[in-house]
């Protein structure tokens, strides 16, 4: 083969149109994510971007917008606990999983519904 690959630029996630007040709440105000400008020709498309890490997480509107309930991105994070903590407060309920040896993890669901896994690798 004559390719390889460097990684996973972002991971985009369906929302319903109308959807930018309650994502920049949960992602930015929330999670701590910051938001990136999209580019201009992408913003009549709705939606919005923001950093995660070193990878982007963009959040895109589907006019025929379903949850996902079962596909999701995991999201490795420094200091869990304290994210966990900040989640909780903001009344938005976690659910934990012990399940992946190594790894401390929870779920929540993001306004739309989408799942998103937060994980943690204790090495």
């Amino acid at each position: 083969m004559n390719h390889s690959f460097y990684g996973i630029d972002h991971i985009q996630l369906a929302a319903p149109p109308g959807c930018e007040h309650e994502a920049r709440a949960f992602f930015r105000d929330v999670l701590g994510m910051v938001e990136i400008e999209k580019p201009e020709r992408l913003k009549r498309n709705g939606g919005v971007w923001f950093l995660c890490g070193i990878h982007q997480l963009h959040i895109g509107v589907d006019r025929n917008f379903a949850p996902a309930k079962k596909a999701h991105p995991a999201i490795h994070v420094r200091n869990l606990l304290g994210l966990k903590q900040r989640i909780l407060e903001c009344g938005i309920p976690v659910l934990d999983d012990e399940l992946l040896p190594g790894a401390d993890r929870f779920y929540v669901e993001d306004p739309f519904g989408n799942r998103l896994e937060f994980l943690e690798w204790n090495v």
